[in-house]
């Protein structure tokens, strides 16, 4: 009696056979090491409890083996012989133990090698690998073994539940055939993760590609800022600090931006090999009851995921990434050498491109076409400067002519190429500055800059402390306050791109246009009330040539 006490205590609870590598949990209660750990891999959700007191661990017990109970164990095991054999044996195997090597749940019998084989002719047998608990594979209403699956209410029931009004017309399979079509499906899913892992690896490939592209254009500016710096080495020592200083924000905030990308895909690819990974033990079960009993909401999110395709806003990511504002660094440097030359030598000089081909840049003047110019406004004598006039200046050139709005046309048009200006603005008034193709209406409303599909302009409402942006009817606050009369006007025809900076120190970037340009464009300038704007001069990039001149 005292050692079948004793043998109760050194039993695993789920294994009901004595302590195998016995581990001790912070609750108090002992299992085999191997028992608990398989009873945590096969749970539905990734929590640790007790088997016996349901105690919840807040992340997985580390297992070590318990020597002073493991030294009980040994020594009741050479104490006790009589005990080792608690193995699970074959039913029909009467004139000695052998063990058995499945276990049938339609007769809920442990059969040996020989029995089984006999009885796996019987075809609407379900078997196991053998096991001593069998009460969760019983119908608790009927205490029948589980041996069909309805497909309709997704359940396991047994022989009395197919034939019971519940299930009456339900399609009721075989645990076999539910478990293989429950496989297949897990297969296919597997086989679309495996699709979504790869593409989220191509697409880390791709954020570390742009991430070497931009290091390497980062080093391209720095290199083209240096040479540019060479020629009047005294007086670029502060000019040169912005540019760098520029360049390396730039670099920092694009390897930010990558890292960041780079880190989501590496944390979808953790997520996907994680239900990878919990599919595939799925898969790898033999219990049927197991892998059915999987919770219909974990089906529900496979599907999810797998349905699911990430590669185009996975790619439309990665293309917003990884690219330096060269049109800052470009007005930086030359409002910077426009102020240092102008200073040192009264004009503007040949300056390297800023951009991607080390060519030279042409200053050019921009001058307004008085052609365009409405009957309201006042234009210099030096076509630089539009003003807002007192009295009707009948100015020639009809059809040309704007005739509902205050506003003036560039003589020079730009077809292609990179080219930078810059205006300079009262302090009173509302000033436009901005693009627009030839073919804008010269009267209604429709020949207003920005109340059109040809024309790109930003507005200075220096009474409200406001700048806006309009295209197309569509008018945007920049939420920014004015803090110089200096704006530079940076256009890349071929990138479709028009972006106005504030030439304060440091320069400020105020918005950009991104557009598909199909037309020659000029540069244009209005005013209202009490106010002026002025044009300074251009510089173009020569070798990608693109100015028209009317």
């Amino acid at each position: 009696m005292a050692s079948t006490s004793l043998r109760d205590e050194l039993t695993c609870s789920i294994c009901m056979d004595i302590y195998s590598k016995p581990a001790t949990l912070t609750c108090g209660h002992s299992y085999c090491q191997g028992c608990i750990t398989r009873t945590w891999d096969n749970q539905e959700e990734r929590e640790y409890t007790c088997p016996e007191c349901v105690h919840r661990f807040r992340a997985k017990p580390k297992l070590s083996r318990s020597q002073r109970l493991a030294n009980i164990v040994d020594n009741f095991r050479s104490t006790h012989p009589e005990h080792e054999d608690v193995g699970i044996h074959c039913r029909y195997c009467l004139q000695a133990s052998v063990p058995a090597v499945k276990t049938c749940l339609h007769c809920d019998a442990h059969l040996c090698a020989d029995h089984f084989e006999t009885h796996s002719k019987l075809a609407e047998h379900v078997f196991v690998e053998p096991t001593s608990f069998l009460e969760n594979k019983t119908c608790s209403v009927h205490k029948k073994i589980l041996e069909y699956y309805c497909c309709e209410d997704a359940t396991l029931i047994c022989v009395y539940c197919r034939v019971g009004e519940e299930h009456s017309g339900h399609q009721v399979e075989t645990l076999t055939e539910a478990l293989e079509k429950k496989k297949n499906h897990l297969r296919n899913i597997l086989e679309k993760l495996t699709s979504e892992r790869q593409d989220a690896e191509l697409r880390v490939q791709s954020l570390q590609e742009l991430g070497r592209q931009a290091q390497a254009k980062a080093n391209v500016e720095k290199e083209r800022a240096a040479s540019i710096i060479k020629a009047v080495e005294e007086q670029l020592e502060a000019l040169g600090k912005r540019v760098f200083g520029e360049i390396a924000r730039q670099e920092e905030k694009v390897s930010l931006q990558i890292s960041a990308h780079i880190q989501l895909q590496e944390s979808k690819k953790e997520e996907l090999s994680r239900k990878m990974s919990d599919i595939e033990g799925l898969c790898n079960m033999t219990d049927p009851l197991t892998v059915l009993r999987e919770r219909e909401s974990h089906k529900a999110d496979y599907c999810v995921v797998a349905v699911g395709d990430t590669s185009d806003s996975g790619d439309a990511e990665a293309h917003n990434v990884g690219h330096l504002d060269v049109a800052m660094i470009s007005v930086t440097l030359h409002s910077g050498l426009a102020e240092i030359l102008n200073g040192v030598m009264g004009q503007r000089r040949a300056l390297e491109s800023p951009d991607l081909s080390p060519s030279v840049n042409t200053p050019l003047d921009i001058l307004l076409d008085v052609n365009t110019a409405s009957h309201n406004v006042s234009v210099s004598e030096d076509l630089k400067t539009v003003s807002l006039a007192g009295i009707d200046q009948s100015h020639p050139g009809p059809p040309e002519r704007f005739q509902s709005y205050p506003q003036v046309l560039s003589s020079r048009s730009f077809s292609s190429g990179i080219h930078y200006w810059e205006v300079e603005g009262s302090e009173s008034g509302v000033w436009e500055v901005g693009v627009a193709y030839p073919g804008i209406d010269r009267t209604g409303e429709q020949s207003w800059f920005g109340n059109n599909n040809k024309s790109w302009v930003l507005r200075r409402w220096n009474e409200m402390n406001l700048y806006y942006v309009t295209h197309n009817c569509n008018v945007k606050e920049l939420h920014l306050t004015r803090s110089c009369r200096r704006v530079g006007i940076y256009l890349d025809y071929e990138a479709g791109r028009l972006s106005f900076y504030e030439l304060c120190d440091p320069i400020r970037h105020l918005y950009t246009f991104s557009a598909t340009f199909t037309e020659p464009l000029h540069a244009v300038f209005g005013v209202e009330g009490i106010a002026f704007v002025s044009v300074n001069g251009i510089f173009t990039d020569s070798s990608r040539g693109g100015i028209v001149t009317n």
